[in-house]
Formats: C-alpha cells, structure tokens, sequence
C-alpha cells in the first residue's frame, strides 16, 4: 500500500492537468524536464496498474462480499460513463476521460481493500501524500516570493512570446499561485482535500518530539497551506474553507458548551475579511461569477437536449463551443463537476455522481465523526465535494485520483465500525 500512497502523491506533483488536455503534454526529455514538466495522463494509469497487478499476485485474491451495496456505485456510474460513451460527440475526449474514469474507480477499490489498521493512527500509505503536499506548498511559495515574476522575464525575453496560448500568458500575467497544478483554483481544491489529513498526520506526532519542535512545525506546515490558499486567489476556497473549519469545531467533543460562539466567531471573521479583500473584485461586476453561469446554462441545455446519455464523458467543450455566445470566454469545462456530469452522461450518469460522493459522503459521516483520523479525511473530501460545485478537480487526477481513494478507505471505516 506504500506504493499507492507514493504514487498519489507522485500525481499531485505531475497529473495537475485536466485528462482532456492530456494531448498537449508531452514525454519529458532529459532529467530537468523529468523533474519539472507534467507527466502523460498514460505515465500515472501505468504505474497505478502496475502496483494493483502486484498487489494482487503478492496480496492475495480480494474478498468484496463482506461490503454492503453502497460499495457497488462507482462501478455502476462507472457503467453508465461507459454506455454515455456511445452517444459521444468527440471520441477522442471521451476516451482519454473513461481511462480517467476508470483509474478512479480501480482507486477507490484499492482503498475499500486496504489495511485500515489502527483508525487513529496514520497508515503508512498516507505520509507520501502529505509529504506531495509540503512540496505543492513550497513551490507555491517559491512562486509568490518571486518565481512568477522570475517566469514571467524569462517568457517575455524569448522571441514570439506573443503567439503562447492565451490562457497560458493570461495565467502567467497574474500573480496568483497555481504552484503544481493546472490554474490557481485547482491548488485551492488540493489544499482544501489534503490539509486537513496533514495537519492530524502531524499533530499524531506529538509524542515523539518536543512540545515547541513540534508545536513550532504544525504551525508552520498549516500557515504554509493557508498562505497558498490565500495567495491563490480562489474565493470559493475561502468559504469553503471558513466553512470547513466551522464544521470541525461543532463536532470537537470539547468544546460542546462553546460550539455556537466558535464556530459563529469562525464565520463572521471569516466572511468579514473575504469581503475586506475582494471587495474591488466585486466593484468590478465579479465577472468570473458571470462567466460560470454562462457554462452552467450551457450545460443545462445540453441536459435538456440529450437527457439519456448526454453528450459523452469530456465532451462540454464541444457543445459549448457551438451555443456560446461570440464575446463569451472559451471553457473546456463546465466548472461544475455535478452539472457537467448530467451533460455529460445524461440524467443518470448525473444522478449516480450524486449517490458517488455527495450522498456516500452523508451517509459515511456517522461512522467517522468519532475516529479523529477519518474525520479529518471526511471533512477534506467535504471540501472537495463542496468545490466541486464550483471547479472540475474530477478532471483532475492529483485530486480525484486521491479522492476516490479516500472515499474508498472511508467506505472500509464504516464496515469495520
């Protein structure tokens, strides 16, 4: 199981791209370019199989019919992005998204079949995604205290920076993080999924140092996730992350008797310094707000349009292209991960993603709240559901790909409890 965790956290550093641009990345060459670049989608769904055959011939063969009918969802979303896939309008896009898609739900197999060990201490195969983690941060940091700007002189002194794709120079022209990841919002859906467990992770340390060595590095390592977080620029990932704290503090035993005054001190102050800082932002029209329902009623009518199996898995691109409107801003993505899945795969596929992560997450709740471990996974996963409403981090294998393993060892909790 180390391997998996490796290799998440391997994901997080290299499969920061949406699958349906996995055409535009290319096999690195040579070591800095290793070291550097983004990865092919196919780099990550090989190593995933290779440590799951292996798993398999070393581990034994799985038992499944100990697991209730819930485990039984993703494969049958899982079917059904298989039978949308008959209906596509792009083949090649949907294909490049069902080996995504399929990885996924191998993912949460793996992490329903793990070791769930002792579940309030951290398995072994969680430390390489916290330690993925530490470094999206760092390079984040390096980003904001001078390595965009630094990016940006070395772009803009080669001949024909001009003709670079235009989300490309518009990312680069700001100066908001995106550290690893595809685009600033993307860094804010990790840090939301994986904070949580590595703050625990952390403060499950504390017996083997010092009080002030290791009081002084959760400090640090939560500042340093939360800078990225604000320095990324995602107003969405403030509130979801205002009301993930929120969350936390009403279900800490110890603080029953304050509960309501915490988490209402959490959300006034929280609120309160979101509209301090994007109070220009919104002066300006939030346009990005608009931008989102342009996609969203796009998708919409592609719901309308082709309810049964929708457009294909991957394909929004495609009908958004042929109904936006000519001063409308290209999207190759709904921003919506719930939405775009009815667009998708018609009402049903958009129904089985809902009983998949919304619903598993309400009915898992119970049998986490009291395993400080789990709990912290579940409320990262909340997040991620959460911005989900807003982003499309299930086209984004860094999270979706841990996610569903998540949601997986989440699901193993609840049979063992």
């Amino acid at each position: 199981m180390w391997g998996i965790g490796a290799l998440l956290g391997l994901s997080l550093l290299k499969l920061g791209n949406p699958v349906i641009l996995d055409r535009l990345v290319t096999v690195p060459e040579g070591f800095w370019e290793w070291v550097f670049q983004p990865w092919p989608l196919s780099f990550g769904i090989g190593g995933v199989l290779v440590l799951v055959i292996a798993g398999f011939v070393w581990g034994g063969r799985p038992n499944l019919r100990r697991f209730r009918g819930w485990a039984w969802v993703p494969l049958v979303w899982f079917a059904w992005q298989v039978c949308a896939s008959t209906a596509t309008v792009d083949k090649t896009l949907t294909e490049v998204t069902l080996k995504h898609f399929g990885i996924c739900v191998l993912l949460y197999y793996v992490g329903l079949l793990s070791h769930r060990e002792v579940v309030d201490h951290v398995p072994r195969f969680f430390w390489g995604i916290i330690g993925s983690l530490a470094l999206v941060c760092w390079i984040g940091w390096d980003q904001h205290f001078g390595g965009l700007e630094a990016t940006r002189r070395m772009v803009y002194e080669q001949e024909g920076w001009q003709n670079l794709p235009k989300d490309y120079l518009k990312k680069l022209a700001s100066d908001r993080i995106f550290s690893t990841l595809v685009y600033p919002n993307a860094l804010a859906g990790a840090i939301l999924l994986f904070t949580p467990l590595s703050i625990y992770a952390l403060c499950s340390l504390r017996y083997r140092y010092r009080f002030v060595i290791h009081a002084t590095f959760v400090g640090l390592f939560t500042y340093a996730s939360l800078a990225c977080l604000v320095w990324s620029g995602s107003k969405a990932g403030w509130l979801i992350a205002v009301l993930m704290l929120g969350f936390w503090l009403w279900n800490q035993k110890g603080l029953r008797r304050y509960r309501q005054w915490a988490v209402a001190m959490v959300l006034v102050l929280g609120v309160g310094v979101f509209l301090a800082r994007y109070q220009a932002y919104f002066r300006k029209g939030a346009t990005s707000v608009g931008a989102r329902f342009d996609y969203w009623s796009a998708a919409s009518r592609t719901v309308m349009q082709r309810p049964v199996l929708g457009s294909g898995p991957g394909t929004f691109s495609v009908m958004y292209r042929a109904v936006k409107a000519p001063e409308s801003e290209m999207a190759l993505l709904a921003h919506n991960d719930y939405l775009e899945q009815a667009s998708d795969s018609g009402v049903v596929g958009g129904i089985a993603y809902l009983l998949l992560f919304p619903a598993a997450l309400v009915r898992l709740y119970r049998y986490s709240v009291d395993f400080p471990l789990a709990f912290s996974i579940w409320v990262g996963l909340l997040g991620w559901a959460l911005h989900g409403c807003v982003e499309f981090g299930l086209y984004i294998p860094a999270l979706s790909w841990s996610a569903f393993f998540f949601l997986g060892w989440l699901e193993r909790v609840s049979v063992e409890t």
